[in-house]
């Protein structure tokens, strides 16, 4: 059995056993259907809303967000990490800052940036950004620092321009520390959007999730959680599918 297909089964059996387990808990001798709904009645409110037209603009909603959010903090994460390995000054001086603020608790913050920025999408995209920026630092100051030295030899050697020296040799060899950054960013973004959706707005699917809890309806709740989870495996398979093909000339050593 190929790994993709291992791992395809391995998810679909990891679900069906949640299935069963939330469809036995929510049974006749189980929780009671306002703390535990049952799988078919949150499926038959999803599938309601969606016939009504009422889901997918929540749904698109967050995925804008997400994708906003993700691309900005890769992008800001990706040259400001080159900037400081190029620049050993800077690095001294805004590293350890740079530390400083991601421990601050970006739960905290969110009201703060809801203040600074007002209600709208620009607070949502901060607030969203704050969580991936540093995982995507971190990760290509990283894979910058590990690049072979020949590697750099070479590029002078072949006279490359510095944008053909951090396309073409930087970039490249950093981009496995770089994909570790923006798969836990990816993760973080998805409860940045959240979060954010929580604070302040009327759409997205945080804002059903405190909709919901405010009127308990619980499968409105369970089924924007449902969502949340699905959203958070979709993301993953799909980040690996596109390392798979940008790093396809990254051969592991079996030695």
């Amino acid at each position: 059995m190929s790994g993709r297909l291992r791992a395809t089964a391995e998810y679909g059996a990891a679900l069906a056993l949640l299935g069963l387990a939330w469809w036995y808990a929510s049974g006749p001798y189980g929780m009671p259907p306002y703390l535990l709904p049952s799988p078919a009645s949150v499926l038959t409110t999803l599938w309601n809303m969606l016939a009504a037209g009422q889901l997918l603009s929540h749904i698109a909603f967050t995925i804008q967000n997400i994708v906003l959010g993700l691309l900005v903090g890769t992008a800001f994460g990706v040259l400001l990490a080159y900037l400081l390995f190029k620049t050993p000054f800077l690095n001294d001086v805004l590293e350890g800052p740079l530390v400083v603020l991601q421990t601050a608790p970006k739960i905290a913050l969110a009201p703060l940036i809801i203040i600074w920025f007002g209600l709208g999408l620009t607070a949502k995209i901060v607030l969203i950004f704050s969580l991936v920026f540093f995982p995507v630092f971190a990760g290509a100051l990283a894979g910058f620092r590990a690049i072979d030295s020949r590697l750099h030899d070479l590029a002078q050697l072949l006279r490359l321009t510095p944008a053909q020296r951090f396309f073409r040799v930087d970039l490249l060899a950093s981009l496995p520390s770089i994909f570790v950054g923006v798969k836990i960013g990816a993760i973080q973004a998805l409860v940045g959007a959240i979060l954010a959706e929580w604070m302040s707005g009327a759409k997205g699917l945080g804002y059903l999730m405190t909709y919901a809890t405010a009127t308990y309806k619980t499968p409105i709740l369970f089924g924007a959680v449902l969502l949340t989870a699905l959203f958070g495996m979709v993301m993953h398979a799909l980040l690996n599918e596109i390392e798979a093909r940008f790093l396809s000339w990254n051969v592991p050593d079996e030695r």
